[in-house]
C-alpha cells in the first residue's frame, strides 16, 4: 500500500501556507585521546542559531491552508476530560509545536513537526491521539492509535506522560518494547488496548506471533523519526506503516530533519501541515553551550571533579566499557554514581534512572542509549566526555537539560587533538559556544559546572537488579568499590587520560551499541 503524496518544497524554516507563525582521550574515547509541556523558544545565551542545520530537507508546503495557531487549549474541540488534565498539571497555554499543530491534527490532518527534545512534541500528539480516539473500543490485538519510537527509554517516557490523559478518557494503553517479557506484552494486546507505544522491532515480532495487528490502526505517529533512521530501523517502519489502515492518520516529530526522514515524508504524509519550533531545533534561551578545552593529563581529574558537583549531571562517553570503568573510579573517589548503556537489562535500566532522579544517584554515566527519552525534572548540566561525532547526537544529548522553559548547560571536554573536529560539528549545528582553557581546581570550571574537589571517600551504590542465569546469580559491578586511586596527575596514562596500569590490565574498549529495543 502506497498512502504518498507529492507536494512542492520549500525552505525549512517555513510554516504551511495560511498558517499562524507561533512566537517564538579518557575512558574509551573514540579518538583516543515530570513536565512534558516544553520550552518557549527565542534567541540563545553562549549559542548562535542558524537559518537551517546542514543537511535537511526542505520542509514540505501544504497544498491546504493550515488552521490558525492557538492562545489557550479551550479553543480546541477536546473532551473536557483532557482538559481538566491539563488543568490539574497547572499547564495553562501551549507552546509553540502545541498552537500551531493541534487545531489540524485534531481536525485529521497530517502533520510534519520539528522541535528540539522538550519542547512540547509528546502533548502535542498525545491530545490529537487521545482526542480522536475517545469512545472507541479496540477489539483484542487491534489496537486503534500507534506511537512508533526508537527506544525503550522514549518509549516510557511517553506512556508515562500519556497515562493520565488516557486514564481520564478511558482509553487503554500497552508500551511494546524489547528488554521485557514478550508473552506478557503480548497478554496486554490479547486484552485489548486503544493506543499503543512501541518500538519497531517488538511490534514486528508480535505481529509475527499473531499477537497484534495493525488494520484497524486510524492514526500513527512517528516521534524522532530522525534516530529510528539513523538507528537502521527505517525497513521495519516503512513495514508496520504499509500494515496500518487506508486513510490512516499519521504524525511525524522529530528534532531534526535529513534525507531519509524525507523519504517517509514523501511516502505516508498527506498533504501535512508543517510546523519548525525554531530553525536550528537545537539551542534554545534557556540554554549555554561551552566547550571545555582540557589537556589529556589532566581530564580524569576534571571529570572527577565535575561529577562531585552539588546536583545531578549526565555524562556522555562514546563506549559501554569506558561507561563501567568511569563509574568504578568515581565510585572510589566518593561520587555517586551509575552506568546507563545497551549493555544493561531493561530492568536494570530503569531502576537505574529511578536512582537517578530520587537522588542516590547523582552521576550518570551513559553511552548515547540515554541521548533520547530521558526526561529528568531539574536536570540543568549535561556533560559530552567524548565529544559527538554528530551534531544531531549532540543536539540530542544536550537535550536532556533545559526542558520545559528551564535553565540548563551543555558542556564538551575537548582535548587539544579533537578541537578542529569539534569546530567543525558545531558549525554544522548552528551553535557558537563559550570556548574556556581549564583544568581541575579552576575557578572557571568551578562556576561554569559547580565542580568540587572529590571527597575520596568510597561509597556504594545498591545494584540495580540481580538477576540470575544459570550459573547462577550475577553480581552488579557497582556493589563494591576498589580502593580509591587518584585522579590526574603525571600516571594517567597522558595520551589517552586512563588512569595508569588500568589499560594493560582491561581489553581493548568496544564501541557502544544502541540496543535499544
Amino acid at each position: 500500500m502506497n498512502r504518498s503524496t507529492r507536494s512542492p518544497y520549500r525552505n525549512a524554516d517555513s510554516r504551511s501556507a495560511g498558517a499562524r507563525r507561533s512566537s517564538g582521550g579518557s575512558y574509551g574515547s573514540r579518538s583516543g585521546g515530570s513536565s512534558f509541556y516544553g520550552d518557549r523558544p527565542s534567541g540563545g545565551r553562549g549559542s548562535r542559531q542558524g537559518s537551517s542545520l546542514q543537511g535537511e530537507f526542505a520542509m514540505p508546503v501544504s497544498t491546504t491552508p493550515s488552521l490558525p495557531a492557538v492562545e489557550t487549549f479551550d479553543e480546541l474541540e477536546m473532551p473536557k476530560a483532557l482538559l481538566s488534565v491539563l488543568t490539574r498539571q497547572g499547564v495553562t497555554a501551549p507552546f509553540p509545536i502545541q498552537a500551531a499543530t493541534l487545531p489540524n491534527s485534531l481536525a485529521g490532518r497530517d502533520v510534519l513537526g520539528r522541535g528540539r527534545t522538550g519542547s512540547g512534541k509528546t502533548i502535542a500528539f498525545g491530545l490529537a491521539v487521545l482526542a480522536r480516539t475517545a469512545g472507541q473500543k479496540a477489539e483484542p490485538r487491534r489496537p486503534l492509535a500507534l506511537v512508533l519510537v526508537p527506544t525503550r527509554e522514549l518509549a516510557q517516557q511517553v506512556t508515562d506522560a500519556l497515562t493520565p490523559f488516557a486514564h481520564a478518557v478511558r482509553l487503554r494503553m500497552a508500551t511494546v518494547v524489547g528488554g521485557m517479557s514478550i508473552g506478557r506484552q503480548a497478554q496486554t494486546l490479547n486484552r485489548g488496548a486503544e493506543v499503543v507505544v512501541a518500538t519497531p522491532g517488538r511490534l514486528k515480532d508480535l505481529i509475527q506471533r499473531g499477537d497484534c495487528q495493525l488494520d484497524g490502526v486510524g492514526i500513527t505517529v512517528l516521534d524522532e523519526a530522525d534516530q529510528m533512521a539513523d538507528m537502521g530501523f527505517l525497513p521495519q517502519v516503512t513495514e508496520l506503516l504499509e500494515q496500518v489502515a487506508e486513510g490512516c492518520q499519521t504524525m511525524l516529530f522529530s528534532a531534526t530533519l535529513d534525507r531519509n526522514v524525507d523519504r517517509l515524508v514523501r511516502r505516508f504524509l498527506k498533504d501535512p501541515v508543517t510546523h519548525s519550533v525554531d530553525p536550528s531545533a537545537g539551542a534554545v534561551s534557556t540554554m549555554e553551550h561551552h566547550v571545555l578545552q582540557v589537556q589529556n593529563f589532566d581530564k580524569n581529574a576534571t571529570i572527577a571533579h565535575i561529577a562531585s558537583r552539588d546536583g545531578g549531571v549526565i555524562m556522555f562517553i562514546d563506549t559501554k566499557d569506558g561507561a563501567d570503568r568511569l563509574v568504578e573510579d568515581l565510585l572510589a573517589n566518593g561520587v555517586k554514581a551509575a552506568a546507563l548503556h545497551g549493555g544493561k537489562s531493561q530492568p536494570q535500566r530503569n531502576r537505574t534512572l529511578e536512582q537517578f532522579r530520587n537522588g542516590q544517584v547523582t552521576a550518570l554515566i551513559a553511552t548515547n542509549v540515554a541521548a533520547r527519552g530521558i526526561h529528568v525534572d531539574g536536570l540543568d548540566l549535561v556533560v559530552n566526555l567524548d565529544p559527538p561525532s554528530d551534531h544531531k547526537d549532540y543536539l540530542h544529548r544536550g537535550g536532556r537539560t533545559a526542558r520545559a522553559g528551564q535553565s540548563g548547560t551543555v558542556v564538551t571536554l575537548v582535548l587539544p587533538s579533537q578541537r578542529r573536529g569539534m569546530a567543525r560539528m558545531m558549525a554544522t549545528a548552528a551553535i557558537t559556544p563559550v570556548t574556556t582553557r581549564v583544568s581541575a581546581g579552576d575557578e572557571e570550571l568551578a562556576r561554569i559546572t559547580g565542580a568540587r574537589v572529590p571527597t575520596g571517600i568510597p561509597v556504594v551504590i545498591e545494584a540495580p537488579v540481580v538477576e540470575r542465569s544459570r550459573r547462577g546469580p550475577a553480581t552488579s559491578r557497582n556493589r563494591r568499590s576498589r580502593p580509591a586511586r587518584p585522579f590526574g596527575g603525571s600516571g594517567t596514562g597522558g595520551g589517552t587520560g586512563t588512569s595508569a596500569g588500568a589499560a594493560g590490565r582491561r581489553r581493548a574498549p568496544r564501541r557502544a551499541t544502541a540496543s535499544a529495543q
